[in-house]
Formats: structure tokens, C-alpha cells, sequence
């Protein structure tokens, strides 16, 4: 076991070290939709059932769903995302001023996104999207009732360990830039349109706290997509400063969380793409680890770690000795089982590394910075990954045995 090898952690460490949450087992947030409700989503598409009722199947899947992570042993509880068809959905749909648009053309979606890139070589004409035709303002909750269910079906005493996931507030900026994802007879700069979004974000996460939410994660691709060198020489080609832009976009995140409670744990989750499997870009993420690391003002790290594509870990040499990282060394992507030493290999690196970085600190501290994770969740989409329930549970029950071990 690590936590012995290593020791205990020096009284020196941080008192605000933000742990439970996150906790050592962790996982991102989303899983596998069960085949009933799936059916009825399509019928409620096809208009063949109320609103109502699908809710009534979703609440019943959202229970057997707690009842999984219990089962596993994964303290940290969600929904499984199960009420939205994607990751991003919440935010952006249930915001007054944004609307909804079923098709949105190609033209007015950045090539540079990784994604766009990739629709761009498939020859798709458009996608749905949303366009910002007002003021923005939060005149009702978009993950609150979601939030009040789960209060119903958790002892208590497991309140705290409920982990809301939303939609970063970057997606549409970057999806659209300054010129397609606003009107700008409304907003006339970026700096209006996310001071009237940001007020937004903080009057929902203001909600949730108010609930009992303790534990936020914003999904994020953003940051992982500024890994990827052939954004990044997009962005060039396009004539966009990238790294103001990476600038204003940690801004907008430190303003949201700017004076939080002590006792919320925001974290961010950041990957490169998640659709089915298939991901939509590649690199280390040496390029903004200094920036996101050391600017960026939340508690946690959820990183992607699952293969070759993610680069290596020595970027998390420049970790603040006050933050966490959860490592995603689980993958969701296929259903093919890592081992418990292979993933106790790699924490021993990071610790590793950790340890010698900047600012240097002894291994046992650093072992303390770091839980585990899968990379992402089962399905980013509602048709989730190419991976089976029975996988997803492996999966799991694996998080869980091997933080067992490591810090036991």
C-alpha cells in the first residue's frame, strides 16, 4: 500500500486541501442509459409519450443508478446524467435570452474546434446549437430539481456526497466565437455577454448550495482542446489570440467562483471528446498546464489519463500544493479491464513527480493530492460508449479496489 510506503502526510500541507469531496474512488458523472429509458426517450421525441412520463422512468433509472455507485462502493453520487441527451445539455437550453436552434449552419461553428473539424470532413451541413438573442438572465433552476431528487432518494448523511455536473460556460464561445454566439445588437463585446453569464452561473450554483450541494464539476473539453496543435495553429491561421482567449476563459471561471463557501468543492473535468468512444483530439497537457494549474481557481482536477494521446505526466510538476488532482486512468472508452498494479504504477509516478515539482513537497504529501478516477463518463451521449452495463460496474468496482489499496 502507497499511503504506507509512503507515510503520513506533513502537518505542513494546506489546511483548505479540499478532499471528500473529491474523493479517492472517483467518477466523472455520467453512465450508461438502461435500454427502457432510451425507449422512452424516442417516445417522447416522436411525441408518443408526456413529459411526465418520461420522467417517471427517469426517476425510476436515477434510482437503480444510486443504487449502482452504492453497490460499487463510490461514495461521490450523480445522476448518471440520465435526464439530458448529452454532457453539455442544462445551461445554455433553460437560460432566458439563449435559443434553442434544431439546425445551425456549419459556417457559424469555429473550423479550429476539434469536432467542427472533424463534422467539416464528414460534410455535415449543420448542427443543433444555441444562439444568444437576449439579455441572459436565470429566471428559474436548471439543475435544482434534478439536485432535489437525489436529496429524496440518499440517506442524509449522503447529501454531501452528491456531485452536480454542468456544462462549462466556455462551450458555446468557443463552439461559435464573438461572432455567431450572440447577437450583437444585444451584447456588442464578449465582456457583456459573459458578465451577464457568469451572473447566471452564480445564481444556480448560489441554488444548489443552498440544497445541500457541496461538490460542483464543470465539463470542460475547452482546455483539453488547447492541447491539441492543430487548434491551436486554427486559432493562428484565423487570426485569434489563443492565449487571451485562454485568458478571458479562466477569467470567466474565477469570477463564477470568485468568494465561494469554504466547504464547495468546484473542480473541473476536461478531456479530449467523448462520442461513443471516439475522441476528437490529442496532446499533452504540458501546453496550459502552467495557466490552468496555478490560474485557475478551483479545487480539483478531473484529467483524462487513459492512453497515449494524453501525453505524459509530467505536467503535473507545477500542481499548488493546496489543489487535487483525480486521475483518469480508468478507461470508459472500451471495456477491456486495467489491473490494479498497472494503475498503482502510475500513481506512484505522479506522486513522483508531484513531489519534485514546484513547489517540491515529500511523497506522502503528495500521494494526498491524488485520487483516481476513469477518464470520462460511460456516455457523454444518451447512446453511451461501446462498453456493457456489466463492464461499467467492472469498471467501477476496479476505481474503487484499487484506491482501497493505495490508500488503505
Amino acid at each position: 500500500m502507497l499511503q504506507r510506503i509512503f507515510g503520513r502526510a506533513s502537518t505542513e500541507m494546506p489546511a483548505h486541501l479540499n478532499l471528500s469531496p473529491p474523493h479517492r474512488a472517483e467518477h466523472i458523472g455520467s453512465l450508461l442509459r438502461p435500454a427502457d429509458l432510451l425507449a422512452k426517450r424516442i417516445e417522447f421525441e416522436e411525441k408518443k409519450c408526456s413529459a411526465v412520463e418520461l420522467r417517471a422512468v427517469e426517476d425510476t433509472c436515477i434510482a437503480a443508478a444510486v443504487q449502482l455507485q452504492q453497490e460499487t462502493g463510490i461514495k461521490t453520487i450523480t445522476d448518471g446524467e440520465y435526464r439530458r441527451d448529452a454532457f453539455y445539455n442544462g445551461m445554455f437550453e433553460t437560460l432566458d435570452g439563449m435559443t434553442v436552434m434544431p439546425f445551425r449552419p456549419l459556417d457559424t461553428f469555429m473550423s479550429y474546434v476539434p469536432y467542427v473539424a472533424i463534422f467539416k470532413a464528414m460534410q455535415i451541413p449543420g448542427y443543433s446549437s444555441v444562439y444568444c438573442t437576449g439579455k441572459v438572465t436565470r429566471n428559474k433552476g436548471v439543475y435544482t430539481e434534478d439536485f432535489k431528487y437525489l436529496t429524496s432518494i440518499v440517506a442524509p448523511e449522503d447529501i454531501k456526497n452528491i456531485k452536480q455536473t454542468m456544462c462549462g460556460p466556455t462551450w458555446m464561445h468557443l463552439r461559435h466565437g464573438s461572432e455567431f454566439t450572440y447577437d450583437t445588437t444585444v451584447y456588442s463585446n464578449d465582456v457583456e455577454y459573459f458578465a451577464d453569464l457568469v451572473q447566471a452561473y452564480r445564481e444556480e450554483i448560489q441554488a444548489l448550495y443552498d440544497l445541500g450541494c457541496r461538490n460542483i464539476q464543470f465539463d470542460d473539453p475547452t482546455f483539453s482542446f488547447y492541447c491539441d496543435e492543430s487548434m491551436i495553429a486554427g486559432m493562428e491561421q484565423a487570426g485569434v489570440d489563443h492565449e487571451a482567449l485562454l485568458g478571458m476563459y479562466i477569467a470567466v471561471y474565477n469570477n463564477i467562483i470568485r468568494d465561494r463557501p469554504v466547504d464547495l468543492t468546484v473542480g473541473v473535468h476536461t478531456c479530449r471528446g467523448n462520442f461513443k468512444g471516439m475522441h476528437y483530439s490529442e496532446g499533452s497537457y504540458a501546453r496550459i498546464s502552467v495557466r490552468l494549474f496555478r490560474e485557475l481557481d478551483v479545487d480539483c482536477y478531473y484529467l483524462e489519463y487513459d492512453n497515449i494521446r494524453s501525453g505524459t505526466l509530467e505536467p503535473l510538476r507545477y500542481l499548488p500544493l493546496y489543489k487535487v488532482v483525480v486521475l483518469g486512468f480508468i478507461t470508459t472508452k472500451t471495456g477491456e479491464l486495467e489491473s490494479v498494479a498497472e494503475i498503482k504504477a502510475r500513481v506512484e509516478q505522479a506522486v513522483e513527480i508531484i513531489s519534485q515539482g514546484e513547489p517540491r513537497r515529500s511523497k506522502a504529501d503528495a500521494l494526498q493530492q491524488i485520487c483516481i478516477s476513469p477518464q470520462c463518463g460511460f456516455a457523454s451521449v444518451c447512446e453511451g460508449n461501446p462498453l456493457s452495463e456489466v463492464d461499467e460496474r467492472k469498471k467501477l468496482e476496479l476505481v474503487v479496489g484499487a484506491a482501497r489499496e493505495i490508500w488503505a
